[in-house]
């Protein structure tokens, strides 16, 4: 049976189900966010890299095709970290992997990405690794958008509450992609399962917690719904459909992957990470590499190769979550109905 806490949820963000599409910058394609939405969830997509034009065009595809619920996420800027001589050795390491290509252009601009994700009017608006700024959160409320934040500790979600937050997004250790502590610094050292983050959340916090990591089955939806989430956010299990039509090599490099196999790396953005150990991310971690450049000099570096001759750089980010192996190549919505029927079918 679905709980109350599950059903009020469902019924406030027009779910039919409580799943969640992870907002994943470079893959969320609109026609993933369409079949998550059609089989009853949220669609979504991280605009962190995405200019203003980007996120208007993304949204106006994504709404010819559903008029479901739809989740916009983006960074919170990391305040400036210079260290030259870190993205010097970072710089050098990456000339033993390959010939660089031409500087790209500047970052998109955070007000004009907010600006954009207003007008877009999606049904929630997300943070990652900080907190939104007191008068950003008021104009999102006061235009019906509900703001979810991510936590990685009760201290950071208890923050997200206090600053206005309607639900928290429990990520546990791990979820793939980018760890989203707010403190840059504290990423290794906040080092929580999610089976260990849900409760306390749960326990600690009066808005609904959406859990996020490892879940890729019925099983994993059922055990955070028993635990106190509300909802849960799936990005890996997601990760090997053809809607989200990733790089075949990424794609590869999910299949089978066991747990203990995925890799935390700062080696393609100088965030925490996590990530498939293709031989560009294990080069980063053997005796004598150096540490990967400050957020956001890596990524601006290694972006810089793949515009050149990066025979050992990764085209893509190889993200993976621990619960990789259960990803499958199904069609988004029916990964997404039949967690669900899992769920409900261990849930009774």
């Amino acid at each position: 049976m679905m709980p109350a806490r599950v059903r009020e949820f469902c019924d406030r963000f027009g779910l039919r189900v409580p799943i969640l599409e992870a907002p994943m910058a470079g893959a969320c394609p609109p026609q993933l966010a369409v079949a998550v939405a059609g089989a009853g969830g949220m669609g979504a997509s991280g605009v962190v890299l995405d200019p203003p034009e980007q996120i208007a065009r993304w949204m106006r595809e994504f709404r010819a095709g559903s008029d479901g619920p739809v989740q916009l996420n983006i960074w919170i800027p990391d305040p400036p970290a210079d260290d030259p001589a870190r993205v010097d050795a970072a710089r050098a390491f990456l000339g033993r992997l390959g010939t660089p290509g031409e500087p790209g252009a500047a970052a998109p601009d955070f007000a004009e990405q907010c600006a954009a994700m207003l007008d877009a009017r999606p049904t929630v608006i997300s943070s990652i690794m900080g907190l939104f700024e007191p008068s950003f959160v008021a104009r999102m409320h006061d235009a019906g958008i509900a703001w979810f934040a991510c936590a990685t500790t009760l201290d950071d979600a208890l923050a997200a509450q206090a600053a206005g937050a309607d639900a928290v997004v429990a990520q546990g250790m791990e979820a793939g992609g980018h760890r989203g502590t707010f403190d840059p610094a504290m990423a290794e050292a906040t080092d929580v399962g999610l089976f260990a983050l849900v409760p306390r959340l749960a326990d600690g916090l009066d808005v609904p917690v959406i859990a996020a990591g490892g879940i890729a089955d019925g099983r994993g939806v059922a055990a955070a719904i028993a635990l106190g989430a509300s909802a849960v956010q799936i990005g890996t299990a997601l990760l090997r459909t053809p809607e989200a039509a990733i790089a075949a090599d990424w794609a590869r490099s999910l299949h089978g992957l066991a747990p203990e196999a995925t890799v935390p790396t700062r080696a393609y953005s100088g965030r925490l990470a996590r990530a498939a150990p293709t031989p560009y991310v294990t080069a980063w971690h053997t005796p004598g590499a150096p540490p990967p450049a400050p957020y956001p000099h890596q990524r601006a570096l290694v972006a810089q190769w793949r515009r050149g001759e990066p025979d050992g750089i990764d085209r893509v980010n190889h993200w993976a979550g621990q619960g990789a192996a259960l990803a499958t190549a199904d069609p988004a919505g029916e990964v997404v109905a039949r967690m669900w029927r899992e769920a409900v079918a261990v849930l009774e």
